[in-house]
Formats: C-alpha cells, sequence, structure tokens
C-alpha cells in the first residue's frame, strides 16, 4: 500500500519499501527559493489591548516573537526530521493586529540560493513566533488560539510558482 501511495502522490520521503529517507538534493540546480507562509493567533481583546500598548509583563511581545520566528526558521531541521540544512539568505517575519477578529496574523518569508525550497522554514518560522506571542501573554489568556498555519507562496525549483488560491 504505502508503494501505491508513493507512486501515486509522488511521496519523496519514503522509498520503495516505504521506509522514511531524506530526499538526495545532490544533483538538483541551485535556484533562488521564496516562500511564505501565514497564521494567526486569537486571544481576548484585554490580552490584545495589552499586546499593542506595551503592557505585557514579559516585554515586548511582538519584538521578542518577531526574534523566536526567525531564529525558528533557522532551526527547522532540527525540529523536522527529513528538511535539509539550508543556508537561508533571508528570513521576515511581520504581524498585523487585527482588531475587529482580537487576533494578531503572522506571516513570514524565507528566502535562498539552493538545491531544495525553503517552505517548512516560513511554516516554522509562523509556528514558533505564533507560540512565542502564547508563551508571552499566557499568565493574562490561556485561551489563546493558534490556527490557520498555511503556506501562501512559494517560487523557485522544478515546481516553480505556487499560490495559494483565495490570499
Amino acid at each position: 500500500m504505502v508503494r501505491e501511495i508513493n507512486a501515486e502522490m509522488g511521496l519523496t520521503h519514503v522509498d520503495a519499501e516505504g521506509k522514511a529517507k531524506m530526499v538526495d538534493v545532490t544533483n538538483k540546480k541551485d535556484t533562488e527559493r521564496i516562500a511564505v507562509a501565514r497564521g494567526e493567533i486569537k486571544m481576548a481583546p484585554a490580552t490584545l489591548a495589552l499586546i499593542q500598548s506595551g503592557g505585557m509583563a514579559k516585554g515586548d511581545v511582538m519584538a521578542v516573537a518577531r526574534v523566536a520566528g526567525i531564529m525558528g526558521a533557522k532551526q527547522t531541521p532540527d525540529l523536522i526530521p527529513m528538511c535539509h540544512p539550508l543556508l537561508i539568505t533571508g528570513i521576515k517575519v511581520d504581524f498585523e493586529i487585527d482588531e475587529a477578529e482580537s487576533r494578531v496574523l503572522i506571516e513570514a518569508q524565507t528566502k535562498l540560493s539552493g538545491k531544495t525550497g525553503v517552505e517548512m522554514e516560513a511554516l516554522t518560522a509562523v509556528s514558533i513566533a505564533a507560540l512565542t506571542i502564547y508563551d508571552m501573554c499566557k499568565a493574562v489568556d490561556k485561551n489563546m488560539v493558534i490556527g490557520n498555519i498555511r503556506l501562501i507562496e512559494k517560487s523557485g525549483g522544478k515546481s516553480g510558482l505556487f499560490r495559494r488560491e483565495g490570499e
């Protein structure tokens, strides 16, 4: 059954016998690769107001979450077993406050010139930034919800451009 799934879906991290493997990218060409991911963390309006006013006891939530997201992207191969260690050339983490929905929207962009993509690094940056916001605010709001983490766009490599519809 694993062979059937691998053949039908093109799974690259399992061999013909269904064993986990790291993809060999030795013969792939270096190309510029960019990935953008987004996610969010919903919270109580009072928590969002504390973040905006700088009133959180642990400090500047957004500044710390931005640095954590950047660090998280760089640590992706230590967290995701089949990810290649990459020489990332750029990581950007941005936030948008959505007062109407009482949430922080998170976007990460990762870049490199290399043999494999940076999608997992962008997704990890968003995830770690959201977890950091949770950590810094949990003393006042344990009901926060992290979610909707997704790849928005990726470019480069053999598969070319991907853009999520509706974004």
